[in-house]
């Protein structure tokens, strides 16, 4: 295993194997744990997209909301999908889809293209042009912004769907979709979540689907592969402490390296991973 392997394996926690049904468990029991803790938040909201990592989320947050109902004989304990179109989004059927799968207690759209507009306009009336790749991530802040706007009125608390292969390589929008309070599938990769749903009986094209972030308008539907360079399944054995070629190592190595910052709180004084 390579210097580097060893270190990232161990700080993200992926483990070589898992036992599907363990980690459903511990996902939910986990979740559960959180709620019973904070005994004033009494709703889970989470952000879907009909892609793999929201609908195992949402799967989750659903089975923790119905046991811990039934536990407590408290039926205010709800779990909030959201969806966070920009305009129409091309996958609209798989969301909703996947919402229906995962038998959400209630569902709440908003549609992001206004604010997400109006904040480009308001930026470049000051001659600053914002890129489509940037826009890309106003994108992501806001649909955060709406869930936590969610989250304030309905005593919740946001679910990310964060996961060891974003990890990895820093491929989510900082304080975008990589902001959120709870993260249930931290510690999981890509071919975990997949043998997670699998048992938990998903529509089999939501999790087999291309995973995209789709944030861009020049690029609609961009595989996460293309612009990651190196493919899911390399990641994946290379968090597992799996030999892959020099090339992915150095790729995956690479993104570490350059988004390490994504994995910090603001950078303060005392900050010093940035100096190495």
């Amino acid at each position: 295993m390579r210097p580097l392997q060893k270190k990232i394996d161990k700080e993200l926690c992926v483990k070589p194997e898992i036992d599907p049904k363990q980690e459903i468990r511990r996902s939910v029991d986990f979740i559960k744990d959180y709620l019973k803790k904070y005994s004033f938040l009494k709703t889970l909201v989470l952000g879907i997209s009909g892609g793999q990592d929201s609908t195992l989320t949402g799967k989750l947050c659903e089975m923790a909301t119905t046991e811990l109902r039934k536990e407590t004989g408290d039926d205010s304990y709800q779990f909030i999908a959201v969806r966070l179109p920009y305009g129409e989004q091309a996958d609209e059927s798989d969301a909703m889809e996947a919402i229906h799968y995962m038998h959400a207690d209630k569902v709440v759209r908003v549609n992001i293209k206004s604010m997400t507009d109006e904040v480009v306009k308001a930026v470049e009336k000051n001659g600053i042009k914002i890129s489509d790749f940037n826009k890309g991530n106003i994108k992501a802040r806001e649909r955060m912004v709406a869930q936590y706007a969610i989250a304030g009125q309905t005593k919740g608390v946001v679910v990310g769907t964060d996961h060891a292969a974003e990890a990895v390589t820093g491929f989510y929008t900082k304080f975008g979709d990589g902001a959120s309070d709870i993260a249930p599938l931290w510690r999981l990769d890509k071919r975990q979540g997949k043998e997670m749903l699998k048992v938990l009986k998903a529509p089999a094209h939501l999790y087999e689907k291309v995973p995209t972030a789709d944030l861009e308008d020049g690029h609609p539907g961009l595989p996460d592969e293309v612009t990651l360079g190196v493919r899911y399944k390399d990641i994946d054995a290379y968090l597992e402490g799996r030999p892959v070629s020099d090339h992915a190592a150095e790729v995956i190595e690479g993104w570490w390296k350059k988004t390490e910052h994504k994995r910090h709180m603001p950078i303060n004084v005392y900050s010093t991973f940035w100096k190495k």
